[in-house]
């Protein structure tokens, strides 16, 4: 919207004296939020612990009720969440307090594995080295060796390997999940409306009451029943959705394999945020 005016908006008399200006309506509204909105802050926080320095990212959110920091485990990276009211101040200082913890749960992280010639990928659970065959047609497919070793095979130049190891891992969770969840909607007769494949870090999938399902492409590199259970998991909200007693019912009734899937991402699941990115 474009707004013309006859005479100079006198904007340094209303910051200075904002209540000789009395306006009305979304005017007033508009006005204040100019007057007193927050100051831009700073994406970062870097913390010193011992001779090293970590670089914290900061993220502002309306329902947090306190400071809280976590490690994003694909990003590598320590989050530090406030709340509405937080000031950069208390930030730095929560931060500072917990030096050792960011330095203690960074170095506990997996070793990257980069999606590049040589790297162990374990598609669907079993490992498979990845192999550049730039003189052959194609993108991706998988061959076994004679000494029975399992490859991933790329095509092309080698600077587009990692990307098309990374659209080829995506397309091959969609297909197992699509396949899965579809069939846990015809068994609880309840229907998925939309089926979307992501790189979440903080849970494995997610489902909406309008029937939407939301699942990390990463769980194409679990063994299959993994992939199985968390979509009857995400597939049971649509009957249930909480956590309740009935609604891991409903997950028992369809799956039977729910304490082994849960057992194996508790044990192993953090590992899997290691594939496809570099230290």
């Amino acid at each position: 919207m474009i707004c013309f005016c006859a005479g100079r908006f006198q904007w340094r008399r209303i910051w200075q004296n904002p209540g000789d200006f009395p306006l009305s309506g979304l005017a007033d509204m508009a006005t204040r939020a100019l007057l007193y909105r927050r100051p831009a802050e700073p994406s970062r926080l870097l913390v010193k612990h011992g001779s090293q320095i970590y670089s914290v990212r900061l993220r502002r959110h309306r329902r947090a009720r306190r400071y809280t920091l976590r490690i994003h485990p694909s990003d590598r990276e320590a989050v530090l969440t406030m709340p509405p009211r937080g000031t950069l101040a208390d930030a730095k200082e929560f931060a500072n307090r917990h030096g050792g913890w960011i330095a203690a749960r960074l170095g506990r992280l997996p070793k990257a594995a980069p999606f590049l010639p040589g790297t162990v990928v374990p598609l669907r659970g079993v490992a498979h080295r990845i192999v550049h065959r730039a003189g052959e047609r194609g993108t991706v497919w998988t061959e076994m060796r004679e000494s029975g070793e399992r490859i991933l095979c790329v095509a092309g130049g080698g600077e587009h390997i990692e990307r098309r190891v990374h659209d080829y891992l995506k397309r091959e969770a969609r297909r197992d999940l699509q396949k899965a969840a579809q069939f846990y909607a015809a068994a609880l007769g309840v229907r998925v409306k939309r089926l979307s494949i992501r790189d979440q870090s903080s849970r494995w999938g997610s489902c909406t009451s309008a029937g939407s399902l939301s699942f990390s492409w990463r769980l194409i590199l679990a063994p299959p029943y993994v992939l199985d259970y968390l979509a009857a998991h995400e597939v049971a909200h649509l009957v249930e959705m909480n956590h309740s007693p009935k609604f891991w019912k409903v997950v028992a009734r369809v799956c039977d394999h729910v304490e082994r899937a849960k057992k194996w991402l508790d044990a192993s699941g953090n590992d899997l945020h290691r594939y496809g990115i570099e230290d």
